[in-house]
């Protein structure tokens, strides 16, 4: 897709998103339950929409929390379930209504006190801390939150007592029984009004921030980072972290200096994406423009998305980092300087960079290769049988110190702090320990391209079957390997992906918009990954029609 000639630049009045016709929308606004558009859908990270399109409104959140009342109660889940929400403005409406459902059937429900934001992963290491040693009265979360999404979209997540994003046997369930609410008018849905639910015996606040904070050292050498003495310039992209940018600096005694650490939901102070939208995206060197441009006087640059479940590193060096270069830093340093058992694996997904294999065959650590979601990784590391779990879309997270589990859904501030206790451990700018690493293991040359689609194109996706597919070569070498399920796991990767010896590809629909991926590397040249990538973008064609 072609690039937006505003990509990068400050974004202008007319850019904006009007708030109050949003969340009025959001109230007012009926939802016709028999319109695909309009039903509730979970996607690999919950139920994403926008008021305006009547696809995340008020009636949508009564029945997905009333139909996760009733999960819980399935699967028999009577511990309390912690509740949070970042700073887009469909969250703070999502949030109430939420919190009246669920007080409204008895739930004892935790939030943030002071009325605070809370991070993904602030929710998920909270899920871990209070079940541990528990076998029953086990807590669950649900995050409202579309991530990293543009400032008009709402989403709402759920956690199950394995502190991850929930699989799809459970999103299904919640869905099927959310849209049978939807459908009957919704009939059934319990809820209290908001002045009801906030004075009720059943809520209790909860500092889960300074929790957090305090129990960093857990998990990065934070020491290390103080007496190396780093300037750390951080991109808080006005999200649900902000704060605890300054109360990290603050406990640790580290330079840090906070950017756009304000809530707007206007998101006013972002810089336009590739595509001309706001949009907080942490790993697109458009929408961290801001940063990028003071690179120069920190050692480190940091940012998150609004939830905080994704991370952007920036070297003064060389910029905003490619996610699938840090996380190859990543798992190369932790590694070698973190004391984990023989048999704890290493996770990444199928689309991530194939110098991750490499890395981790250097440190003689098994490697499970997953579909894409992040929901394929909780459960190991939730039993600590995962050491670490990335994904090519700048979120990961790793267990703590000791090897046990920190959080089991994507940690975008640990990751960033691990960026900074890198450079103030081996003294590198992590440009120049990628470039390391590509000397050991060969120069990757990555890329994704966005192919515009139809639902009937994406919905083909399913029917690929790697066996009946004659393929023999691609960009000049051999086909190694075809697949459509995903080797770490046995499941199906929603596409396919086609291996060579010296590079591969793999195509799969977007959950969230009419266009497919297709992801490509190449271990010769960018010449070379030219060629695969027009060679794969011609037989996707050539297998959707």
């Amino acid at each position: 897709m072609a690039l937006h000639p505003r990509a990068g630049e400050p974004a202008q009045a007319e850019d904006l998103t009007n708030i109050a016709q949003l969340v009025s929308a959001y109230f007012v606004n009926e939802v016709d339950p028999r319109q695909r558009a309009q039903q509730v859908q979970f996607g690999t990270s919950g139920h994403r929409g926008c008021s305006l399109q009547h696809s995340f409104n008020e009636a949508h959140i009564l029945a997905i929390s009333q139909a996760l009342v009733a999960y819980r109660e399935e699967q028999g889940i009577t511990g309390p379930l912690l509740l949070g929400r970042d700073t887009h403005a469909l969250s703070e409406a999502a949030y109430m209504t939420a919190l009246e459902v669920f007080i409204g059937n008895g739930i004892e429900v935790h939030v943030q006190s002071a009325d605070g934001y809370t991070p993904t992963p602030v929710i998920s290491n909270a899920i871990l801390r209070y079940n541990q040693g528990r076998t029953s009265g086990l807590a669950d979360g649900v995050v409202i939150t579309p991530s990293h999404n543009p400032p008009s979209d709402g989403g709402f997540k759920y956690n199950p007592p394995h502190g991850g994003p929930a699989g799809s046997d459970a999103t299904k369930v919640i869905e099927k029984y959310a849209n049978a609410l939807l459908s009957s008018e919704l009939m059934g849905v319990n809820a209290v009004s908001y002045a009801e639910a906030r004075s009720s015996q059943l809520l209790h606040q909860v500092d889960w921030r300074k929790d957090y904070i305090e129990a960093l050292d857990q998990v990065i050498d934070m020491q290390a980072i103080r007496k190396a003495k780093l300037r750390i310039g951080v991109d808080a992209m006005g999200g649900a972290g902000a704060s605890y940018w300054q109360g990290i600096a603050e406990h640790y005694q580290l330079d840090i200096e906070v950017f756009n650490a304000e809530a707007d939901a206007s998101f006013r102070f972002m810089s336009l994406d590739k595509d001309g939208k706001i949009r907080m995206d942490c790993s697109s060197p458009y929408a961290m423009a801001s940063l990028l441009k003071l690179k120069d006087n920190y050692d480190i640059g940091l940012g998150n998305d609004p939830d905080y479940d994704r991370h952007g590193i920036v070297s003064p060096k060389q910029g905003l980092l490619n996610p699938n270069h840090y996380l190859a830093i990543a798992i190369d340093y932790l590694c070698q300087h973190r004391d984990w058992q023989p048999e704890l694996a290493l996770g990444k997904t199928l689309v991530s960079s194939a110098l991750i294999d490499r890395v981790a065959n250097k440190h003689q650590r098994k490697l499970l290769e997953m579909p894409v979601g992040f929901k394929w990784f909780a459960p190991g590391l939730a039993n600590g049988s995962l050491a670490f779990a990335g994904e090519e879309s700048a979120g990961a997270s790793f267990v703590d110190r000791q090897g046990q589990p920190w959080s089991t859904d994507k940690d975008g501030i640990i990751l960033a702090l691990l960026a900074a206790e890198i450079v103030a451990v081996t003294g590198q700018d992590l440009a120049d320990y990628y470039q390391q690493l590509c000397r050991d293991h060969g120069t990757s040359y990555y890329r994704r391209v966005d192919a515009a689609s139809t639902v009937e194109m994406n919905q083909a996706f399913a029917g690929i079957r790697g066996y009946k597919l004659k393929l023999t070569e691609l960009a000049g070498d051999a086909v190694v390997e075809i697949m459509t399920k995903a080797p770490g796991n046995d499941a199906l990767i929603g596409g396919v992906k086609v291996t060579t010896e010296n590079g591969w590809f793999a195509a799969r629909p977007s959950g969230t918009e009419p266009i497919y991926k297709i992801y490509c590397e190449s271990f010769v040249s960018e010449a070379h990954l030219t060629q695969l990538a027009e060679e794969a973008q011609a037989l996707v064609k050539q297998w959707l029609a």
